[in-house]
């Protein structure tokens, strides 16, 4: 770490910087200029611009083009299925040098043992991970979760410097209707930074829950949603994860006048994606290629998620800011050549100077053994509720079909590509089980089952097959938690992620590969999803039609497809 005084040294040039970056250029996005410029840096800052410098260390990056670090504003990083250390050198290769991330999927399994995990990672990974405490531990009461967070468990997080505030409140029903839980944590955190999810609330409900001074959220999935929000003074993150897919649909917002208002989210997205496509870098250049102003998608990337954050060193190349740089090819290929951390220059070295942190939760999968009958679903009355999966989404429909009859139970129905759906209690708590139907996996056969099931956890298995639901589901106890693939009776396919039956132990690039290799056996069942697993995963979120609210605070109870 440079003082004080070398660092004005260094700028103003009586000694030689740290590190220059030579022969190249960097973005200016104060005015979306090129500017052809030397790079000084002092520790973790950086110390010069607009002219020329000499160095300890130069690295000439001639025709290359420098840019503030990226900055993804909201994510899980379980939904990376690895560990925090793994994902610190998974992603910040590619340029991501800062993350917000809410531990909301660990802190449901593990409560405050999973957040301190979180700290204690951020504490010792090189991009600087940033944490927003969980503020719906449990999501709902419709389901068992692994843990409960009253404000009284969070309060002792709020001063750690990795904590920036409360994170995505998903509880929107609960704000309006000013259940006393979540007002408790409203009022606690009153003042600082409260993150939202609240899609397709709109109108004055909306205003209702801005007035609890809710200023971001990562939810909207059209420009009519966003710009009603970003007029109303929220700060919106635009999402493109491996299911939640709204880049495209949010492309009219992003531009130079509403970039201030913006910033780029990934939500969840897997090591495989990682891989094949990138990460924030690759909704940069999808972007510019889809029309928008580099200037705006870049902002999008930095200064502005920085400030809406209240991050107020980085975002900018520009002397006294954080050193966080990433060296591009070209600002529409936007491939990261080289990455600085804090002044840093990463390498695979780097990371060997990282403490590693002891793994949690791994005994949190004690769900009871099933069998077929399990899942037999009686037959209803009329019309049998059916989830309705929309490709691209993590919302879903609620739809009523009439489903074939064999003697008293209600079965698939493949013509119309209906199948079992079912979550069991997996904490060890109750042994709850739940049965119903999904529409739009496209499975022929077979079963896939996951103990990633958002937001409580629990086991969520879909299939055709009752005998290969139950064969899927017992075996994901076996490993201790994960994925699993059942064709005919046999395991084709599994991922064993025992970190809270979350996250793998293994190193990124194994769960990337055995990701591919699963994703093969589930296409070999028929399903026409990208994205099988996290969809599998997504299911147990609530269907709310037209968001009818009731006066209790909470959505209907009729209102979710899953039946038992």
């Amino acid at each position: 770490m440079s003082t004080l005084e070398s660092r004005i040294d260094q700028g103003v040039g009586r000694e030689p910087a740290d590190i220059v970056l030579k022969g190249g250029s960097f973005f200016d996005l104060v005015n979306g200029e090129l500017v052809a410029s030397d790079i000084a840096i002092a520790g973790d800052r950086i110390v010069g611009t607009c002219g020329s410098y000499q160095g300890k260390t130069e690295i000439d990056i001639s025709g290359r083009i420098v840019v503030p670090g990226f900055i993804d504003t909201h994510l899980h990083i379980e939904s990376s299925l690895v560990t925090p250390h793994e994902f610190d050198r998974c992603v910040l290769p590619y340029g991501v040098t800062t993350v917000i991330c809410d531990p909301h999927e660990i802190a449901n399994v593990l409560g405050t043992e999973g957040i301190q995990f979180f700290l204690d990672s951020a504490e010792e990974t090189i991009m600087d991970i940033r944490v927003q405490l969980s503020s719906c531990v449990p999501a709902t009461h419709l389901e068992t979760s692994g843990a409960d967070l009253p404000i009284e468990r969070l309060l002792p997080f709020r001063s750690h410097p990795k904590v920036i505030g409360l994170a995505e409140f998903m509880n929107f029903p609960g704000v309006i209707h000013k259940d006393p839980v979540c007002m408790a944590k409203l009022e606690a955190f009153e003042g600082g930074h409260i993150d939202g999810h609240a899609p397709l609330l709109l109108g004055n409900d909306l205003n209702g829950y801005l007035a609890a001074g809710i200023r971001t959220e990562h939810e909207a999935t059209s420009a009519a949603e966003a710009m009603e929000k970003i007029r109303k003074g929220m700060h919106i993150l635009v999402r493109e994860g491996s299911v939640s897919k709204d880049l495209h649909a949010l492309m009219p917002i992003i531009t130079e006048r509403l970039s201030p208002f913006l910033a780029l989210c990934t939500d969840d997205r897997n090591p495989l994606d990682i891989a094949e496509q990138g990460h924030l870098d690759y909704m940069i250049r999808t972007a510019i290629a889809e029309g928008v102003e580099p200037i705006a998608i870049y902002r999008a990337a930095s200064i502005s998620a920085a400030r809406a954050f209240g991050l107020r060193d980085r975002g900018l190349v520009a002397p006294g800011w954080r050193a966080d740089l990433v060296v591009v090819d070209s600002l529409e290929n936007c491939k990261a050549q080289m990455v600085f951390a804090a002044g840093r220059r990463v390498t695979p070295e780097l990371f060997s100077t990282r403490k590693p942190v002891a793994a949690v939760g791994l005994d949190s999968v004690r769900a009871r053994t099933v069998k077929a009958a399990d899942f037999a679903v009686p037959v209803a009355e009329g019309e049998t509720p059916v989830i309705g999966v929309l490709p691209g989404k993590i919302i879903t429909e609620h739809r009523r079909y009439r489903l074939p009859v064999q003697g008293n139970q209600s079965t698939v129905d493949l013509a119309h590509d209906i199948i079992k759906v079912a979550v069991i209690e997996r904490h060890g708590k109750n042994g709850n089980h739940a049965n119903g139907f999904v529409q739009g996996f496209g499975l022929k056969k077979g079963a896939i089952a996951s103990t990633v099931g958002h937001d409580s956890h629990n086991i969520c298995v879909v299939g055709v097959s009752e005998e290969d639901m139950a064969l899927a589901a017992n075996r994901l106890s076996e490993i201790k938690g994960g994925f699993v693939v059942v064709e005919d009776g046999k395991v084709t396919g599994e991922i064993a992620l025992p970190v809270a039956g979350l996250m793998s132990l293994e190193p990124y690039e194994s769960v990337r590969d055995t990701l591919h290799t699963l994703r093969h056996a589930a296409y070999a069942l028929g399903t026409t999803l990208q994205e099988p697993f996290l969809q599998v995963a997504f299911l147990p979120l609530p269907v709310i039609p037209h968001l009818k609210i009731s006066d209790k605070g909470m959505v209907d109870v009729d209102k979710f497809a899953l039946i038992g």
